[in-house]
């Protein structure tokens, strides 16, 4: 049999797959307890023996045509049953897993005749069980086929939409094409590791007889990138400073404005005259809508994996993108344009081996969520950039939205800026959305044992109701990250971190240990989440949320606790309220489905307008966490960090938690021979340190900035890593700017947090 072509069944969602005779399918269950459903349409009966359709098709059942994304692909589906003369509503499976499969759990089907097969995998929009929780997840598919298919490229992922252009630009040319304003342009990488670079031209321009295109030098001055990618900074400029283009989605996130596409010259100044480049290409086709050649052409180099080193040198290496990788743009003026399928096969540019590079051009009708790709691992699927059930509210109050993990959250607000949102906080109280935070359900009679044997805290004190903060750590004793821990039940916890690799690395965890008597579930996309902090929180919450007899009422919850209750009746909105939070001030965290986010922020909204409550953004939130000396992935500590090194030693308490966990033994070590510790500094003037600026004693090193602020209650403060020999109170150090050397900012190490080290605030 032929290698395993691998395909993935997202929740609530269908993918078909066709298969003849001799092959076989197999269906995974890769987390658990997650049904599946199984149609098969063929032409005779028992075309796949073990699928006897004998339940209702109930994600079939439910598929609805529509103009957008999800309802284009829906149609496909409907119209595979249509042809075939079945009512999706009438369709039949075969249920396979249940309630309990375990994690890894795996059903293989021969099959006898041609057939296509449809795997579903359902996902119940009702609310997360608070007794037993169990999120929909993915189900994996492999087809290992009798007859291999013939060689050639990998077959292209279908149509956002129906295209009103689809062509394909074969290995080593380019094409020309027309756009209308307002048409999107996606760019797929057919094969993977294949430049492609992009021209476009102002047509009403051209149609006078002027050459207004994309201009790189004009674009990165006017975005401040080194490339536009979607978001505020994804608009493509001319030199007249008039956008051209504007980047919708990029699964890739890797491309090049620096470099002219390849020409006759580059070619034969390394030995290769003659051979075959992307300009000549680009003037063959552009001489018919009057453009002038050129030697050499300024382009969007998309896929082009080009950086500068420490020595500023240029440097390129393989793309990043891989098969069906794509960029999406919408034209902002009618527009001439040419792609190519870059030639160059004497570098990496190209993986060394020049592909096909395919357009395909939607109309106006349609609409894109505008989204960045980011996976989990290298084998893992794209996903999108996603709003939370919070964005109809928070985008009605600003359009300032950057990527965090995947989601779109707001950087500040219009009508308050940083600064009012930072002293709301300190002052009265502040909502923000925090749903990018992830959330893994881990469930069964083996859930204690795996978080006792991967993170730092003692998990078997916790009681039911209560919150722990804690590291998860390597075997090295590096990070991977910090979480809290909800423990929900006996066998039930919600593990909350930021990072979606999490779960992976906890389900590997689980597996090495041999445990295989739990199961971790991604509850994300079921629960999202706002925190409301500040000194007026609790009053401003306590008429707003009920609670049954079982459960704490609002106003006894203590500190790192969470109830169960709803929304302003016993009829109301399901919520999770913990008294957690990111700000070092009294404050709550709330739980709830996105269905019901945006009632949620209604509610809270108009309770807080007696208290003056306001919005509060990621800058303003960086302020006062730097103040309150909460640690943040990436900046006080990565897997090269230990929990003391971050400034977190306390989540580690090596002498009361006896039973062993994963970096125990370096983190014994590591305390016992410490060589670096986090501090504060307080610079002597206005400017402000940055992430990453070195920290002297001389002119050598001693340390680096982690974060830095300038905020209204402590001027510009700092968190630093440095040497323990300068970590005592009152060490004068210099921060250095520039190369280190040529500019330093004296400053002061002094104890953190700077605010309220007591944390009789958040205890109150």
């Amino acid at each position: 049999m032929s290698t395993a072509e691998r395909y993935r069944v997202h929740p609530g969602a269908v993918t078909a797959v066709r298969a003849g005779p001799g092959d076989r399918l197999d269906i995974i269950d890769p987390h658990g307890r997650q049904v599946a459903e199984v149609t098969v349409l063929a032409g005779v009966p028992d075309a796949v023996p073990e699928v006897a359709a004998d339940a209702p098709a109930t994600v079939l059942g439910g598929l609805r045509a529509g103009t957008d994304e999800n309802g284009y692909a829906a149609g496909r589906i409907l119209a595979l049953l249509a042809a075939r003369g079945i009512d999706a509503r009438e369709a039949r499976a075969t249920r396979l897993f249940g309630p309990f499969s375990p994690a890894g759990a795996r059903v293989g089907l021969r099959v006898e005749a041609a057939a296509l097969v449809l795997v579903a995998a359902p996902a119940p929009t009702t609310r997360l069980d608070p007794v037993d929780p169990n999120p929909a997840s993915e189900l994996l598919l492999e087809l290992r086929r009798a007859t291999p298919p013939p060689p050639g490229p990998p077959e292209l992922p279908p149509p956002l939409l129906e295209p009103v252009l689809d062509l394909r630009i074969d290995a080593a040319t380019a094409r020309g094409y027309e756009v209308r304003a307002g048409h999107y342009i996606q760019i797929l990488d057919v094969a993977g590791r294949q430049c492609s670079d992009l021209l476009a031209f102002d047509a009403r321009a051209l149609q006078d007889g002027l050459e207004y295109g994309l201009d790189p030098t004009t674009t990165r001055t006017m975005i401040g990138h080194a490339f536009p990618k979607p978001g505020l900074s994804g608009r493509f400029f001319d030199r007249r400073t008039r956008p051209l283009l504007e980047v919708v989605r990029d699964t890739v996130g890797r491309h090049d404005t620096f470099a002219l596409a390849c020409t006759a010259k580059y070619y034969a100044d390394m030995g290769y005259p003659g051979h075959l480049n992307c300009t000549d290409n680009f003037n063959a086709e552009l001489a018919r809508y009057g453009i002038g050649a050129r030697r050499g052409w300024e382009a969007l180099n998309l896929f082009y994996n080009t950086a500068f080193d420490a020595d500023h040198q240029f440097v390129v290496d393989e793309p990043w993108s891989r098969p069906g990788d794509y960029v999406l743009l919408r034209a902002a003026t009618d527009l001439v344009c040419a792609s190519s399928a870059c030639p160059d096969d004497i570098d990496p540019a190209n993986g060394w081996q020049p592909t096909d590079v395919h357009v395909r051009v939607y109309d106006t009708d349609r609409k894109f969520s505008v989204a960045l790709a980011s996976r989990v691992t290298p084998d893992a699927p794209a996903v999108l950039t996603s709003d939370s059930g919070f964005a109809t509210r928070t985008r009605a109050l600003t359009q300032q939205l950057t990527d965090y993990r995947g989601f779109w959250l707001p950087t500040e607000f219009d009508n308050h800026g940083p600064r009012q949102e930072y002293l709301a906080c300190r002052e009265r109280a502040a909502v923000m959305d925090l749903s990018a935070l992830r959330k893994f359900e881990i469930l069964g009679p083996d859930a204690e044992a795996l978080l006792q044997a991967t993170l730092t805290r003692d998990i078997g004190k916790l009681a039911t109701g209560q919150v722990v903060y804690s590291a998860m750590c390597n075997e090295t004793g590096g990070m991977i990250d910090d979480c809290t821990v909800f423990r929900l039940g006996e066998n039930n916890f919600r593990f909350v971190g930021g990072d979606p690799y999490d779960g992976v690395w906890l389900r590997e965890q689980a597996d090495r240990l041999g445990l295989d008597r739990v199961w971790i579930k991604d509850s994300t996309p079921q629960l999202h989440n706002i925190a409301v902090q500040g000194p007026v929180s609790r009053e401003l919450l306590g008429p707003l949320i009920w609670t049954p007899p079982t459960q704490p009422a609002l106003r006894e919850l203590g500190w790192f606790r969470f109830l169960i209750g709803r929304l302003g009746g016993p009829d109301g909105i399901p919520l999770v309220v913990s008294r957690t939070g990111y700000s070092g001030e009294l404050g709550y965290e709330l739980w709830a489905h996105p269905d019901d986010a945006p009632a949620l922020w209604d509610a809270v909204w108009e309770a807080g307008i007696p208290h003056g409550l306001a919005p509060l953004g990621l800058t303003a939130l960086d302020m006062i966490r730097i103040e309150a000396g909460l640690v943040f992935a990436g900046y006080e500590f990565c897997d090269q960090t230990d929990p003391f090194e971050a400034g977190i030693g306390f989540t580690v308490p090596l002498k009361s938690k006896t039973v062993d966990f994963v970096g125990r033994d370096a983190l014994l070590e590591r305390k016992a021979h410490p060589q670096r510790t986090l501090v504060g500094l307080r610079l002597d003037g206005p400017e402000t340190a940055a992430h990453g600026d070195s920290v002297h004693v001389g002119r050598s090193q001693v340390g680096v900035v982690t974060s830095a602020a300038r905020t209204p209650l402590f001027g510009s403060i700092a968190l630093c890593r440095i040497a323990v020999r300068y970590a005592t109170p009152g060490t004068t150090v210099e921060v250095g700017k520039l190369d280190g050397h040529r500019k330093r900012l004296t400053a002061t190490v002094v104890p953190f947090p700077f605010y309220d080290p007591d944390k009789t605030r958040p205890r109150s």
